[in-house]
């Protein structure tokens, strides 16, 4: 099978998990074996505690992801992914210096004795307090993160994505595909079955709410259209990729936002109803794709996204920092990251430089005035 052919089957699958988690697994391994990786993961990273919890997960022998939960979750470099943007592509050097990782506990006691030295990494969603993310990693026989798998990535993490945000939507854990439209009336988000012309061929109850106030979205002889002109084309050309096939839908549709009164914020996002398990789904209603549409949840930068920018901090520095909030010293902030202390060292440094500071104390209520409303001037 060429990279062609794997990609169309690998698309499939990623949608076919969207309604039936219990793939996720089968679903990883394919896509590690697509970009060249050994072993993926959907994970998700509190960005506060620093806790790291693998949802699914491929490729690592269960003792160690074990000790990754409970331990080395903490140590991991991703505490700094959230500072990128959603989809871009992050290795390992990308959040810190590559010889600092190998210094690091979490190289040196978890990644090493597996045999990994890299990982690609992308931002599938992310809030105030914590990011949901891919990522696959490789070893030595694989090599470190090349254009290649960047390429590679880049190709299949939208579809991953889609499929994770359409899946937290629906919730359909133990549900079978061609329930699909019977199970949604309690549901929240306006959900909508469409054929390739934009034709409602169903609706939920909080689709027909959606219709009937006719802000944003109306049905018109039938046919759903968007208010907004560039928005419904958009919708359109996304409705009639999907009655092609899941490789034909591409990257449309992924998130559309849209406006309702009173500049209300929403999200749609169109799973492709043509291919797999949810083809049942979709022959049932002569619907080729679903649309979730849902207000969108508030993303507001996190304190320490806004410091990194405000104060040009790379991502080792930021590390830095928020350890020295949590931990103190320098020989506590070397522990806790597994750096040298006069690595450190000259890190604080160049944030005393940066922030116009010079002591750590100043730094603590530095970071204290950005986590609070209230500052004291």
């Amino acid at each position: 099978m060429d990279d062609g052919e794997q990609l169309s089957a690998l698309i499939g699958s990623v949608y076919d998990a969207a309604l039936d988690s219990t793939l996720w697994t089968e679903v990883l391994k394919r896509a590690a074996d697509f970009v060249r990786g050994d072993a993926a993961g959907l994970l998700s990273k509190d960005c506060l505690s620093k806790y790291g919890n693998a949802h699914y997960h491929v490729g690592v022998d269960p003792r160690y992801m074990q000790s990754y939960l409970e331990t080395y979750s903490f140590f991991d470099p991703m505490a700094t992914l959230p500072l990128f943007d959603v989809e871009q592509i992050v290795s390992t050097v990308d959040l810190v210096p590559y010889d600092e990782f190998r210094e690091g506990r979490f190289y040196q006691e978890w990644a090493k004795p597996q045999g990994f030295i890299d990982a690609a990494n992308a931002v599938l969603e992310k809030s105030v307090t914590s990011c949901a993310y891919f990522s696959v990693m490789r070893r030595d026989s694989q090599g470190m993160v090349d254009d290649e798998m960047r390429r590679h990535m880049t190709l299949i993490v939208p579809h991953v994505r889609r499929a994770v945000l359409v899946g937290k939507v629906i919730d359909l854990r133990q549900a079978e595909a061609a329930t699909l439209a019977d199970m949604t009336d309690g549901m929240g988000a306006g959900i909508f079955l469409l054929d390739a012309g934009a034709r409602i061929v169903h609706a939920n109850a909080a689709g027909h709410v959606l219709l009937r106030a006719g802000d944003f979205l109306r049905a018109i002889s039938g046919r759903l259209v968007a208010t907004d002109a560039s928005i419904d084309q958009t919708l359109r050309e996304t409705f009639a990729s999907a009655g092609s096939g899941d490789d034909a839908l591409g990257v449309k549709g992924i998130a559309v936002p849209m406006t309702g009164a009173d500049d209300e914020r929403y999200v749609g996002h169109v799973l492709p109803l043509t291919a797999g398990k949810r083809r049942s789904a979709g022959a049932r209603y002569h619907a080729v794709a679903a649309l979730f549409v849902h207000k969108a949840a508030l993303e507001m930068p996190s304190p320490p996204e806004i410091i990194a920018k405000m104060y040009r901090l790379t991502p080792t520095e930021l590390r830095v920092l928020l350890a020295i909030v949590e931990v103190g010293g320098v020989p506590q902030v070397a522990e806790t990251l597994g750096m040298g202390a006069t690595t450190v060292k000259t890190h604080l440094g160049r944030l005393f430089d940066k922030t116009n500071t010079g002591r750590q104390a100043d730094l603590v209520k530095l970071v204290a005035g950005f986590a609070s409303p209230l500052t004291n001037g």
